[in-house]
């Protein structure tokens, strides 16, 4: 391999929110960034920045957009057009403001628990209402429940659907036909598609991902999707998101309140990070998923052989693992707190993703071998422990 995903990286003392708000002598495993050195094209293409020395006010080039066009292309087969991008700072404003462009007060939106916890939070504080579709776990897995599904857009009437694909954090990746039939249930019950899509990239490779605007004409006329190159390159802090909207009156509509919530205006480096990470960094990609693929495969090999009594859900994409812990008899706040005091592991309760969820915990494995190795021996040690 080129890029060396071995090496330890010292995070603390870095204004780090993983690592900073962590006690010292605790493994950060819980917040969704990871412990690997960005691409060095994307550094090169910020220190590049950075020696003009000036920082003033900028606009969003065709490169920018260029590149996302050529991205969804090639790694999807997805042809969009410039003018159905919308840059913004993050897919978290991006939901707020597609939640208060389209919804008024108390209108209802569907999510399916668990789910990445933002999405009850964006809902709640802006005073609306969620309805929730629970998945099934079944066999180690999770499906959806599309009798439910649809008694939930028939009988609640929701304003909106908020798909997450891949999903965080039970990790699937929606198959075609899942799409297809959660999206023609939408359009049967006129409930406009959000598709959270940040996870994209992070595919393992005996699996596919469809963007659910790619199916068919009518599903791209009825959704809005949000994307980001910040999870697959590690670019968080650098804030710079993608809605891509190609119903114009949608499209117009959104326009109006991203610009009056003022979340249009891109960081500079954000800008030329996610530049270099869709034109000069795909190989940088391609070896990190080789990497967490390992990371992944020795978790669930370890586990097995060495904590029987918890199990892996199986995980088809992200680097966020989800684990059955149902067989300990604590719940999912007391094992973390636990965990965290004993075992000196920091990882994030399942009941913070619904109360579907409180049987598991969510393990962020974007970290060297070698720390993952101590952070399984910790969770060994306190499970031996109960």
């Amino acid at each position: 391999m080129i890029y060396n995903f071995d090496k330890i990286c010292e995070r603390k003392n870095t204004d780090s929110s993983k690592w900073d708000t962590t006690k010292d002598g605790v493994i950060p495993m819980w917040v969704a960034d990871m412990d690997f050195e960005v691409a060095p094209k994307i550094v090169e293409s910020i220190i590049k920045k950075a020696n003009h020395k000036i920082f003033g006010y900028t606009v969003i080039s065709d490169k920018y957009y260029e590149s996302e066009i050529n991205w969804s292309k090639r790694r999807f087969n997805f042809d969009i057009k410039k003018e159905w991008i919308e840059a913004t700072t993050g897919v978290i404003p991006s939901l707020s403001t597609i939640l208060q462009t389209f919804c008024k007060k108390g209108d209802k939106v569907l999510i399916q628990s668990p789910v990445y916890h933002y999405f009850n939070i964006a809902i709640k504080r802006n005073e609306l209402e969620v309805v929730t579709n629970n998945l099934i776990y079944k066999n180690s897995s999770y499906e959806i429940d599309f009798e439910d599904f649809e008694n939930k857009l028939k009988n609640e009437k929701p304003k909106l659907f908020i798909l997450c694909n891949p999903h965080n954090p039970v990790g699937r990746v929606w198959k075609k036909d899942e799409l297809i039939k959660m999206g023609e249930l939408c359009l049967k019950y006129n409930v406009l598609v959000v598709s959270d899509e940040i996870h994209r990239d992070l595919v393992f490779k005996e699996f596919t991902f469809t963007p659910f605007a790619s199916i068919c004409e009518e599903f791209l006329q009825n959704s809005i999707t949000c994307t980001s190159a910040t999870k697959t390159f590690n670019l968080a802090g650098l804030k710079a998101s993608n809605i891509i909207v190609a119903n114009q009156d949608y499209r117009l509509k959104l326009n109006e309140n991203l610009v009056r919530n003022e979340i249009k205006s891109l960081n500079i480096f954000g800008i030329e990070s996610t530049i270099s990470a869709y034109n000069e960094c795909e190989d940088w990609l391609d070896e990190l998923l080789i990497y967490l693929e390992k990371n992944r495969d020795f978790l669930e090999d370890f586990i097995a052989k060495n904590i029987p009594k918890i199990k892996v859900v199986k995980t088809e994409a992200t680097y966020l693992l989800w684990i059955d812990i149902s067989s300990l008899g604590l719940n999912s706040k007391e094992f973390t707190k636990k965990l965290e005091e004993l075992g000196k592991v920091r990882v994030i309760s399942g009941v913070t993703f619904g109360e579907n969820g409180d049987d598991f915990i969510r393990v962020n494995i974007a970290t060297p071998l070698e720390i993952l190795k101590e952070a399984l021996e910790g969770i060994k040690r306190v499970v031996n422990l109960l």
